[in-house]
């Protein structure tokens, strides 16, 4: 399980956001990137890779290693560690290839 470290302002002061994580409602930090707030609730894995289907989650949180590509209110392949959590975004594991249309394609084609 990941942990938050010590914050200059106490957790009262912070404005909290719902949001959706594959329809299930969770709540972040105003300030929290997407993948920080799908982290804070043990997803076990945000994505599966295209070709061989293996689990993968987000690694650097810093826009490098695009293991955290998810699907954000609909669009996929949008990077969940560079992503600010929004008041009522939808966010969905990418488990399957996306076209460039955004529709996913499952198989290893």
């Amino acid at each position: 399980m990941h942990k938050r470290l010590p914050e200059w302002k106490s957790k009262e002061d912070a404005k909290r956001v719902s949001l959706t994580f594959d329809g299930v409602p969770i709540e972040a930090r105003e300030g929290d990137t997407v993948a920080a707030a799908v982290l804070s609730v043990d997803p076990g894995f945000t994505r599966r890779t295209p070709v061989s289907g293996a689990p993968r989650a987000p690694y650097c949180m810093m826009g490098v290693c695009f293991d955290c590509l998810m699907q954000i209110d609909g669009v996929a392949n949008q990077q969940a560690c560079m992503t600010l959590v929004r008041e009522g975004m939808a966010v969905r594991r990418q488990l399957a290839r996306a076209s460039v249309g955004g529709e996913e394609q499952h198989g290893g084609d």
